[in-house]
């Protein structure tokens, strides 16, 4: 993790990748496009190798015919004319145009490498996963897990938190810890999500030992939190802090993915946002 990702100098729209694609997603995209297709082919005619004669040409034609929307007469007719096209394309189409080319590519994944699909899914969500897209392969379709108000909710703690330094460290270091492309810390930014909770009931009870419970029972009483939000937040903390919770051993890190960080951190935020405009009135 580099300095400015460690410190919260990077947006939260460019730790996680909405409406955008980095030049690290595309490349590992492509890469997987690469080793499951394009490493793949073969010919009926070795000495030819003509991209009609080729295991994946159905495939390609309805690049052209479905996708392109080109006439099929401008298909190169050498295999290793037409990946260099399709390749051009790839790296030059907007991170939305890439998306709907994987799932033309799932419609019509080649007869031949069927038994490697599986494969090329889990593959594009790892890639997916690893740079903190957005979205994932599901079924045939490209779908969202990250929606534009979980977005803008994380953006709103990190600026509404400002005037308190400890929210602010604590949020950063969750999110810092959820999108490290290199090696995700889902239990530790789950930690902090939670620390970001307990410091601002801290700050608002003016009560430095108060323990979570304890101070949304302050917070209820002074600000008259909704007695709903109140069972949310102390299920969240219990599910932190009892005996099987994040804080001990028991819950293993590998039973922990970034669904489950994403929304824990999301919740914090809201509650964040929320306590915050609270004391404003």
């Amino acid at each position: 993790m580099r300095f400015s990702e460690r410190y919260g100098y990077k947006s939260i729209r460019d730790v996680i990748q909405k409406e955008s694609m980095d030049d690290h997603l595309k490349n590992g995209l492509w890469s997987i496009f690469d080793t499951y297709i394009w490493n793949k082919v073969t010919h009926k005619h070795w000495q030819y190798r003509h991209t009609d004669s080729s295991n994946i040409y159905t495939l390609i034609y309805n690049y052209y015919f479905n996708f392109f929307k080109k006439p099929i007469d401008t298909i190169p007719t050498q295999t290793s004319d037409t990946k260099v096209r399709i390749r051009d394309y790839f790296f030059t189409a907007t991170w939305h145009e890439i998306y709907s080319f994987i799932e033309e590519t799932i419609e019509h994944y080649p007869q031949s490498l069927l038994s490697h699909k599986n494969d090329f899914i889990q593959s594009i969500n790892h890639v997916l996963e690893r740079e903190n897209s957005a979205y994932r392969l599901i079924g045939n379709e490209i779908t969202s897990i990250t929606s534009e108000q979980e977005i803008q909710s994380i953006e709103e703690a990190l600026e509404n938190s400002n005037a308190f330094s400890g929210v602010q460290q604590h949020l950063n270091q969750a999110l810092q810890l959820m999108s490290d492309r290199q090696s995700p810390d889902y239990r530790n930014s789950i930690k902090e999500s939670i620390s970001a909770v307990e410091s601002i009931c801290k700050i608002v009870t003016k009560n430095d030992k108060a323990s979570l419970g304890q101070a949304l029972k302050l917070i209820e009483d002074k600000y008259g939190l909704h007695e709903a939000l109140k069972k949310s937040l102390s299920l969240l903390y219990g599910y932190t802090s009892d005996g099987d919770g994040i804080r001990h051993a028991m819950l293993e890190a590998s039973n922990l993915n970034y669904i489950d960080t994403k929304f824990m951190l999301v919740a914090c935020t809201n509650f964040i946002n929320y306590l915050i405009e609270k004391i404003k009135d």
